[in-house]
This record gives structure tokens, sequence and C-alpha cells, in this order.
């Protein structure tokens, strides 16, 4: 997974990063947006677009983050 959505998109939901994607891999997942790593061609359009700063590099993320990640990982895996 290249990016994460993390904390700031929690009940914000903007969509701004969902309108940007070139290859729809940003889904509503109720309380905040994920990103779909098996879609994702991380060219981090959504980064520079998303109001709150909410969308981080899987590298770059938090330890507190970490939370965020699992939950992505869960959605999608759920999904399938």
């Amino acid at each position: 997974m290249a990016f994460v959505i993390t904390s700031p998109c929690q009940n914000e939901k903007a969509a701004e990063c969902v309108d940007v994607c070139p290859v729809d891999c940003i889904e509503d997942g109720g309380d905040q947006f994920y990103i779909d790593p098996e879609v994702c061609i991380n060219c981090g359009a959504c980064v520079s677009v998303c109001p709150v700063s909410a969308i981080v590099e899987d590298l770059e993320m938090m330890p507190s983050d970490e939370t965020y990640l699992e939950k992505a990982e869960a959605f999608f895996n759920n999904k399938s």
C-alpha cells in the first residue's frame, strides 16, 4: 500500500481525493475514505488535493496512524 488515509478524514469526507483519482481506487467506508492498494497506481494526485492533509505515504506514517492502515486492509479484505 503506498498511501493511507488517516484520522483527519474521519467524519470529514470532503471527497476531492475521489474526484481526482485516475483509477477510482478511493472508496467510501462509512466514517472515512479508504485507498485500495490493489488498484492504486501511486500517482499521488489525491495527496495534493486533500483539504485536511489526511493522506500520507505508508512509509511516512506516524505510529499512531497504524490503526488506519489496519482499517483500510480490513475494509478491502471484507469486500472480497
